[in-house]
């Protein structure tokens, strides 16, 4: 089967190929490579929203492209977060982001052991989702702008991590409720 390259999938593709990149200029020894790395981070978040509307738009949905968004997210925000974990070096920021990717793992794992058992797990995107994830891109996108201190900006990231965290275990919670009776289910 061949899957034609289309420009949605082009952006999402970009996202991936920003990754090494972005974790070079992180560590660049200048001055301004945190400013530089926090606009890489933009630049993936705004073709995140890019290829999803191009792709509904222009009806160039495919298997592949649902397949690869949520991974690319995935990825670029996982390495952010053990890139700015790693910076930081305290527990007021690596308890979040911990839980953050525990709870990413724990629902990717979910999703496909339904799906396996042919059942799904799709719950539509809500508000209390767009929050969550506005606030943990907005919060990795702050804190890299800043080296590590306890200026208003780094503590305003951490504050908005904090909040992602929390609506990250909600949103987990809602998957596990629907996935529950099928847990406890005798096979």
């Amino acid at each position: 089967m061949r899957t034609t390259l289309n420009l949605p999938t082009i952006l999402t593709l970009l996202r991936i190929f920003l990754i090494p990149v972005f974790i070079v200029v992180f560590y660049l020894p200048f001055h301004w490579s945190y400013a530089a790395s926090a606009v890489i981070f933009a630049i993936a978040g705004i073709t995140d929203w890019l290829d999803g509307y191009l792709a509904r738009k222009w009806n160039q949905t495919s298997t592949f492209g649902a397949f690869l968004d949520p991974v690319a997210d995935k990825l670029i925000v996982v390495v952010a977060l053990l890139l700015l974990v790693g910076e930081h070096g305290t527990a007021f920021l690596a308890v979040p982001a911990a839980v953050i990717v525990c709870r990413e793992i724990t629902v990717s794992a979910l999703r496909e052991w339904m799906a396996e058992i042919g059942k799904t797990t799709k719950l539509a995107v809500s508000m209390m989702g767009k929050f969550k994830t506005g606030a943990q891109m907005g919060a990795i996108f702050l804190l890299l702008t800043q080296a590590p201190s306890w200026n208003g900006v780094v503590i305003f990231g951490y504050v908005l991590m904090y909040l992602a965290a929390v609506l990250t275990l909600w949103s987990m919670i809602l998957y596990l409720k629907i996935a529950w009776p099928h847990l406890l289910q005798r096979h």
